[in-house]
């Protein structure tokens, strides 16, 4: 159990989402659908990012990052979700994944070489899933054989964010030491490292903007001190991580939803059909009102795991709750948004259309809807179905 954590003042949060929404209007919303077409990855913004701390939003202020709780850290990625769920996918796999990570499993040096280059942009990527090994982390294959001078790592990792822009990768492999399996361990690769190979994906359906990347590990060769946490403790890294990630993502798809109702708000009062606004439509008040209720319901699910976060509890149960509902709310309220816009909302000229899209892989990637069934089944009823 760790230690609780105070919440932070409400006029806190109110003036840190007020800036927030302040720099998204004027940074990142004007260019989203420029990047979505372009699939272009938003160099020129690393540098707003971090001097605002949002790469660093959840991370140590010690450590150079911006020292934000858990209620803060899920404004910050609520509020940028809302605008570009590229780059909020972005900030969550840097701070979510790999930065909080570092700091629970990493020695003070690995926390000093690596946590505040995060903070400043020099990005984090997590490399867990490969081609043959999805939601069943324990059939990988890549391997890092030890020898008396470090690992030599072989394998390759898919569907990595920040995998090809970014410093540095948790790469997890099946520890080979005298010849034996000593099980899947987490390794600290520099991107930079000979050997290390990053090939953008292009073609997604959504969160275009983004770096998500194909990587081949060809004989790189990392020291004994890149092993996170221990030999062999690699899934206990893995766990803990994903429910950081988890959080994350389900404050991000919050975010998404509750930016589907109020752009949808907005063209319903200004569209006129049949003599009126559409707004005063019974069908449309509909679509808005299952919207709205969506917002709710999962604003209040991610509430209640935030307070378990907060209290320094076990969180697991809560958190995989909040991402199935969380993302696959986001997913009808994107869709109900599009019909609110008609035939607008099938062309980029609305934001709707995007917001499906990104919508549709939060579904996916940091265990799919269906593993969190499995996750939730499992804890209640105290029985693994796999």
């Amino acid at each position: 159990m760790a230690e609780p954590t105070p919440r932070t003042p409400a006029d806190e949060l109110d003036s840190l989402r007020r800036t927030l929404r302040d720099f998204c209007d004027r940074e990142l919303r004007p260019q989203a659908r420029d990047r979505d077409r372009g699939e272009v990855y938003p160099t020129e913004l690393i540098p707003q990012l971090a001097e605002l701390g949002i790469l660093g939003a959840g991370l140590p202020e010690r450590l150079g990052g911006a020292g934000l709780a858990y209620d803060g850290y899920r404004v910050v990625v609520e509020e940028v979700g809302a605008a570009d769920s590229s780059i909020r996918s972005l900030v969550s796999v840097n701070v979510g994944l790999v930065g909080k990570s570092i700091v629970a499993w990493g020695t003070d040096e690995q926390q000093e070489r690596w946590v505040p280059g995060l903070c400043r942009g020099e990005l984090g990527a997590f490399g867990l899933t490969e081609p043959a090994a999805g939601s069943n982390p324990q059939q990988m294959v890549t391997r890092a054989v030890q020898d008396a001078d470090g690992w030599t790592i072989d394998g390759s990792k898919i569907f990595i964010t920040n995998g090809s822009e970014g410093a540095v990768t948790m790469v997890f492999a099946r520890a080979i030491v005298d010849g034996d399996d000593r099980g899947v361990t987490c390794f600290l690769v520099p991107q930079d490292s000979d050997g290390y190979t990053a090939r953008k994906i292009h073609g997604k359906l959504g969160l275009r903007a983004g770096d998500t990347a194909e990587i081949a590990l060809a004989g790189v060769r990392v020291e004994r001190d890149a092993v996170l946490g221990e030999v062999g403790g690699g899934m206990k890294v893995a766990l803990s991580a994903l429910d950081n990630g988890r959080f994350s993502l389900s404050s991000g798809a919050v975010g998404l939803a509750r930016e589907a109702l109020e752009v949808s708000l907005r063209y319903a009062a200004e569209r006129e059909q049949w003599g009126g606004a559409i707004a005063s439509k019974q069908l449309v008040q509909e679509l808005l009102a299952a919207i709205h209720v969506d917002v709710q319901a999962a604003t209040g699910v991610l509430d209640l795991a935030e307070a378990k976060l907060h209290a320094g509890e076990r969180a697991t149960l809560e958190i995989s709750t909040a991402k199935l509902f969380t993302t696959e709310a986001s997913v009808r309220c994107a869709d109900r948004a599009v019909q609110v816009h008609g035939g607008y909302g099938y062309v980029d000229e609305y934001p709707v259309q995007r917001l499906l899209r990104d919508a549709r892989v939060t579904t996916l990637y940091e265990g799919t809807s269906q593993v969190q069934h499995l996750i939730i089944g499992r804890i209640l009823t105290g029985i693994s179905a796999f």
